[in-house]
């Protein structure tokens, strides 16, 4: 029997990790492949944030290589515990994943696991060397050996830049499966990347519901919202506050908004002129408007995706022949120190500058948007704008709760009262929304005998149950 175990991602969105198993002829043998190994975050990471409780805590001898459907922190951030647990495999990914797979555990490395410079240089060059990047919708060999082998084929997911799904063409014995991991799925239209198509077969598919229970708007619609709350807050003379994903997000959210100053540019934002000068609000046209990233790991991956512009989708490439720069226009200021960063928080929180900064971490648990957050929560002229998942547990989702109803969040052991705006537009969302989802499933044109809901929260996963079994009666669905 070719066996799916799941070591996360079952209780919630974080720690996806999966193992695909097969017994072969030899006594008492098997072999397999793991499906992304990452970090636990949110309320989920209670219990698991010490090196001893990321330890891995399941049996990898047999594990014969690791498969990365994306560099997200959550699918992967657990690769260096899997290291000195002695897996000894390669590790598979896109050619764009390989690119920026070093980067992001040097980020993880540094935070979480070690201060030892010259132990995350070893890790890292341990990670370099058994990468194997493997080129979209290509077949690629794990292993062939006596009674069983597994081959791998990846293809665009539209979640992140690089992002993946896996097919897995396993046999063992007699018995042949084609077996599907979703990896995180992108939602279609999304700026830079083409969308995920579904896959021809999928004898058993294990899918992620993170909006199982919900759908977004369209893109047309949520380009429109955003240009809204940033009208909004910019005619308050505010900061509009984005805390963005490092990779996607910031990416995607600096192609709209250079989108909008492209079309609107001229157009003022506020009305009116002020000939002393006085109020910076007064005659502020789109393309003099200030866009700051304060995240030198967002900028670091902004500069990897402009490098990587052969991966862009057909309307990105045009954008770029016709002389548009998306990823690096006029406006944008990016900050990388951390004394600059200081002086930037402390300079517009007192000046009324209208500004829009984009500041990780993307659900505020961490990093420069703490210190933003609390300079400029308790000024009502000062919008927050959520473009992503706030997992439970996390002041992101803390904040969106309890803000719109003038609550008080805790950032580092204090309390914070809510007064600025809280926004949210669901449609920058990396993740597919429902519909997306359904589409990608009932999309395989025989469909999948069994269906494996992972990675939501209890009631994403649950109403999507639902609706694939009134959908797909056939299947065996199911939620581990």
């Amino acid at each position: 029997m070719i066996g799916i175990n799941h070591h996360g991602a079952i209780s919630g969105v974080t720690g996806s990790c999966h193992e695909l198993s097969l017994p072969s002829d030899e006594p008492r043998s098997r072999a397999g492949v793991l499906i992304d190994c990452g970090l636990f975050q949110g309320s989920e990471s209670k219990g698991r944030s010490t090196a001893e409780d990321l330890a891995i805590d399941f049996s990898i001898d047999h594990i014969r290589a690791l498969v990365v459907t994306h560099v997200h922190i959550d699918h992967v951030g657990r690769i260096p515990y899997l290291l000195a647990a002695g897996f000894e495999g390669p590790i598979i990914c896109s050619e764009p994943s390989a690119e920026m797979l070093p980067e992001i555990l040097e980020d993880a490395l540094k935070i979480g696991f070690t201060r030892d410079r010259r132990l995350i240089e070893r890790v890292l060059a341990v990670i370099r060397e058994r990468l194997v990047p493997v080129p979209y919708n290509q077949w690629h060999p794990v292993f062939d050996k006596t009674g069983c082998s597994l081959s791998v084929r990846l293809q665009r997911a539209g979640h992140i830049l690089g992002s993946a799904y896996v097919e897995c063409d396993a046999r063992s014995g007699e018995l042949e499966e084609r077996v599907v991991f979703s990896g995180d799925l992108g939602a279609p239209h999304s700026p830079l990347l083409p969308e995920p198509s579904s896959p021809e077969r999928a004898d058993r598919l294990v899918i992620e519901s993170t909006y199982g229970d919900k759908n977004h708007e369209d893109r047309e619609t949520r380009r429109y919202r955003l240009k809204g709350v940033l009208e909004h807050a910019l005619q308050d003379g505010g900061m509009v506050l984005i805390p963005a994903f490092s990779i996607g997000r910031t990416q995607e959210l600096l192609y709209e908004i250079e989108g909008v100053i492209a079309e609107f540019g001229d157009e003022q934002v506020t009305k009116g002129a002020d000939p002393e000068g006085s109020d910076p609000t007064q005659g502020l046209t789109w393309s003099n408007l200030e866009v700051v990233v304060d995240s030198p790991l967002a900028a670091k991956f902004t500069n990897i995706y402009r490098q990587l512009k052969p991966f862009w989708d057909d309307e990105a490439q045009t954008l770029v022949k016709s002389g548009r720069h998306p990823l690096s226009f006029e406006q944008l200021t990016v900050i990388n120190s951390h004394d600059d960063h200081r002086n930037a928080v402390e300079y517009l929180a007192k000046s009324h500058r209208p500004c829009v900064v984009l500041a990780g971490s993307g659900m505020c648990a961490g990093g420069r948007v703490v210190n933003y957050l609390k300079a400029m929560l308790g000024n009502e002229r000062n919008d927050v704008l959520f473009v992503g998942y706030q997992a439970v547990g996390t002041p992101g989702r803390d904040i969106l709760t309890h803000g719109p109803i003038g609550g008080w969040v805790e950032l580092e052991g204090k309390r914070y009262d809510i007064r600025a705006k809280i926004h949210q537009v669901s449609g920058y969302s990396a993740h597919a929304g429902q519909a997306d989802l359904l589409r990608f499933v009932e999309g395989i044109s025989v469909p999948p005998k069994e269906i494996r809901i992972v990675h939501g929260d209890s009631h994403a996963k649950q109403e999507f149950d639902t609706i694939l079994k009134a959908r797909l009666p056939n299947s065996r669905v199911c939620i581990p």
